[in-house]
């Protein structure tokens, strides 16, 4: 039987080597996640859309090729316009990669930049879906949040449109997380503070969603741009800097935001930087000269094939992210 006709097609040039593994795996929550197929040549997304579900195939045959991309679903159309800023049409590294700022960069960040020239930060335009996953893994473990991503997509969300893999489903959207019971999040082995920060999300989560379809330039006084954005997610209740960096790396692809309160990520950075443990003021102060570039800086680090020391219990205290 053939595959029904995609509802939306679409094909982008990056122009530049594009490794659809390195670079989409920040939208993967631990190796099970029911929301994303990823390997090098292609790659399987299903999500909601303010125009309805969809199902997103991209394939791209070597690093250097174009990406073709087929959609279905009533979210089609929209998925398939904004592919391109998945595959990141509005990454630009030109600032990174400037003589002038560059030479202020450790060796090992500019070794992984140059082993890396295929990584690039992707940009989702939905805001709910990545709260949603921030908020899972506030003060736990990946493990726990993972247990919990995936036991909410599995019994709140969704079977992917169209002729997707077995198994692909779309992440709840604020109906959905407004629905769950008490009894649910115990399920899901989600404490009572963070279901209740999921709640109030999802009550806002209409007005988010359309200051995250705001030119990313509208950062101006006034002017309801990613930087009302960010103000706007500061203002629910539960939801603190580490939940805004951790959503806006995915959902804007923010080149410079940092997950301030990780609790590993200071230590990693002072590892790499001074060879020693610091903690996140510390961090800050380090990472301040390669702004507004941090967040890259950090990928780098993250890409250089240096292995983070334990700083930290399997099961770590319930203390170490924002409340």
């Amino acid at each position: 039987m053939q595959p029904p006709t995609p509802d939306a097609t679409g094909t982008f040039d990056p122009g530049r080597p594009l490794s659809l593994t390195k670079s989409l795996s920040i939208l993967r929550r631990g190796l099970g996640d029911p929301t994303i197929r990823l390997n090098e040549g292609e790659a399987w997304l299903a999500f909601d859309t303010p125009e309805g579900d969809a199902s997103l195939l991209i394939r791209k045959s070597s690093l250097n090729s174009p990406a073709t991309y087929k959609a279905w679903g009533d979210g089609a159309g929209w998925a398939a316009a904004h592919a391109p800023d998945l595959l990141g049409a509005g990454d630009d590294w030109s600032g990174f990669d400037a003589p002038a700022f560059a030479q202020n960069l450790p060796e090992l960040v500019l070794r992984a930049r140059r082993e890396n020239m295929d990584l690039f930060l992707p940009r989702t335009n939905r805001i709910f879906e990545h709260l949603l996953g921030a908020v899972l893994e506030q003060r736990v473990t990946g493990i726990e949040a993972n247990h919990a991503w995936r036991w909410l997509i599995r019994h709140k969300g969704r079977s992917a449109p169209g002729p997707a893999p077995t198994g692909l489903r779309i992440a709840p959207g604020p109906e959905g997380i407004a629905s769950v019971t008490r009894w649910e999040w115990q399920a899901a082995r989600v404490d009572a503070q963070r279901a209740r920060t999921l709640r109030q999300a999802a009550s806002v989560a209409g007005s988010l969603q359309w200051w995250a379809l705001q030119p990313i330039d509208a950062q101006k006084p006034g002017a309801r741009g990613p930087g009302t954005l960010e103000a706007a997610l500061l203002s629910v209740p539960g939801i603190g800097p580490w939940t805004v960096a951790e959503t806006l790396q995915r959902s804007h692809g923010s080149g410079d935001l940092i997950s301030v309160g990780d609790f590993h990520l200071a230590g990693f950075v002072g590892q790499v930087l001074v060879g020693r443990r610091i903690d996140d003021e510390q961090m800050m102060q380090l990472m301040a000269p390669f702004a507004p570039h941090r967040q890259r800086v950090v990928r780098m680090m993250q890409s250089s094939g240096v292995k983070k020391q334990s700083f930290g219990p399997r099961y770590a205290p319930l203390d170490h992210r924002e409340r």
